[in-house]
């Protein structure tokens, strides 16, 4: 592995050329940034998938659409469909991606809307009759040639950015001096035990800004596995034999909290699309048994199980400690929002 980093170390430093010459290209207005009349949230991280996206993207759905109407834009990662799209009831994982389609079947009040081109997204979705107040931007942290008003960073506890190095020796999209974009950093997937001098050792570690905030978070599960027929309580599930299936990136905290000795485990690359021979294999292997998957991995695959035998578990995104300083962050911006 030493040896195959050592081989790769030309080509890292050549990304990292290559993407600090555009980012400086947008930070002197060589190269143009879009900016909206309309709060534009975006997150994101440096590193490549893994640091809990969408779990914040739902947190922040849920705290802001009570009060305001909410799209999501993504770019619809691995979908088959081209150009920008607005989930409607003929929406699917393949159509839109598994991420929003997650979004548009648990929040039916906001609109979900995915594009590559996010600039054209927010064009079209500004267009629409009944057009947002505010716009989410999933996974642009990258995406120069928006302006958002607020960039939110993530990172993941046990892989911070700073201590990753550059594609393809690494994990990270760009280097880490991207992160002085963010207003607002959260290291995500924590411990609940996390102590005060680790937090300490972190927040040294990342060299944040004056004007930056530093939030911890972990991932909380639902107390039950849920199906299209009903749901079981966790507890009871830990005990069965089953298998346990899922298409993330770092799945080992999802098996961990389910899995018992005996279990059948079935790891898949992130967004994986399951081909008819690997759902026939998956059925196999289960013989009858229950299946739990991921959220995300459910909306794919439902419609290939019995609803009694296809069960998902959910997550959030829950603050260790001044979730009424990052929601109160989050609110300001939107009230005191304006065009710069």
């Amino acid at each position: 592995m030493k040896f195959l980093r050592k081989l790769l170390f030309p080509f890292a430093i050549l990304y990292d050329f290559i993407t600090s010459i555009r980012n400086l290209f947008f930070d002197k207005g060589i190269m143009k940034s879009n900016s909206f009349d309309i709060p534009i949230i975006a997150v994101g991280n440096l590193s490549v998938g893994g640091t809990g996206k969408t779990p914040q993207i739902e947190y922040l759905i849920r705290l802001l659409s009570e009060n305001y109407k909410i799209a999501t834009l993504s770019r619809g990662y691995k979908r088959k469909s081209e150009g920008f799209i607005l989930a409607d009831a003929t929406a699917n994982a393949e159509s839109i991606g598994d991420e929003p389609f997650q979004y548009y079947q648990k929040f039916p009040q906001i609109q979900v809307t995915v594009d590559a081109n996010r600039t054209n997204g927010i064009q079209q979705l500004l267009t629409q009759k009944n057009a947002p107040e505010i716009i989410l931007l999933d996974d642009a942290f990258q995406h120069r040639k928006v302006k958002a008003g607020l960039y939110i960073l993530l990172t993941a506890n046990n892989d911070l950015y700073c201590d990753d190095f550059i594609l393809p020796v690494g994990n990270l999209r760009e280097s880490t001096n991207g992160a002085h974009r963010a207003k607002i950093v959260i290291v995500t997937k924590c411990p609940e035990s996390l102590s005060l001098d680790e937090k300490n050792r972190i927040k040294a570690k990342l060299k944040l800004n004056a004007n930056q905030h530093l939030f911890f978070t972990s991932i909380s599960y639902d107390n039950n596995v849920f199906s299209e027929s009903g749901k079981i309580p966790v507890n009871e599930i830990q005990k069965m034999d089953k298998v346990l299936l899922a298409g993330i990136a770092k799945p080992e905290p999802f098996f961990n909290f389910l899995k018992k000795e005996g279990d059948e485990i079935l790891s898949f690359p992130d967004h994986h699309h399951f081909s008819e021979s690997e759902i026939a294999q998956i059925k196999v292997k289960a013989n009858n048994k229950l299946i739990i998957t991921t959220e995300k991995d459910f909306v794919r695959i439902k419609e290939q199980f019995p609803a009694e035998q296809l069960f998902y578990l959910p997550i959030r995104s829950s603050f260790l400690e001044n979730k009424d300083v990052f929601d109160e962050t989050v609110s300001a911006f939107v009230k005191n929002f304006s065009i710069k």
